[in-house]
C-alpha cells in the first residue's frame, strides 16, 4: 500500500505542479480561450492565486516525505488538494460542466486517499 500511496502522490503531483504552472505563467484571458472558461467567473489575482496553491500543494505531496523534514505536511498537502478540488466541483457544477466535475471528483477521491493513507496506517 505504501508504493501504491507513493504513485498516486506522484501522479498528483505532476497533475498539480502543470495545471498550477499553466496557470502562473498564462494571463486569465488566454486560459478562458484554451478551455479554462471557469476563469471568466474570476479575478486574475484569484486565478494566480489558485495556480500557486496547486504548486505548493505539489511540492508539498512529495518533497516532505523525500527530505523526511516535517512529512506530516504530505497528508496536509493531499487534503489541501481535496479542498481545491471539492472547490471546483462547486464551480463547475455552477457552470454546468459535467465532464470536468468528473475529473475533478477522481483527482478529490486520489487525493483523500493519500490523505487518508498518510494520515492513517501508513503514515511515515
Amino acid at each position: 500500500m505504501n508504493i501504491v500511496l507513493w504513485v498516486i502522490a506522484g501522479l498528483l503531483t505532476l497533475a498539480f505542479l502543470v495545471a498550477g504552472v499553466v496557470k502562473l505563467a498564462q494571463p486569465k484571458d488566454r486560459l478562458a480561450v484554451s478551455g479554462m472558461a471557469w476563469t471568466e467567473d474570476f479575478s486574475p489575482g484569484v486565478v494566480k492565486g489558485i495556480g500557486a496553491l496547486e504548486v505548493l500543494a505539489a511540492f508539498g505531496l512529495v518533497l516532505p516525505a523525500v527530505t523526511k523534514i516535517a512529512p506530516v505536511l504530505t497528508p496536509l498537502a493531499a487534503l489541501g488538494i481535496a479542498l481545491i478540488m471539492a472547490g471546483a466541483v462547486v464551480v463547475h457544477a455552477r457552470r454546468a460542466e459535467s465532464p470536468v466535475i468528473a475529473v475533478n471528483l477522481v483527482l478529490l477521491a486520489l487525493a483523500a486517499v493519500v490523505a487518508w493513507g498518510r494520515f492513517g496506517p501508513y503514515a511515515f
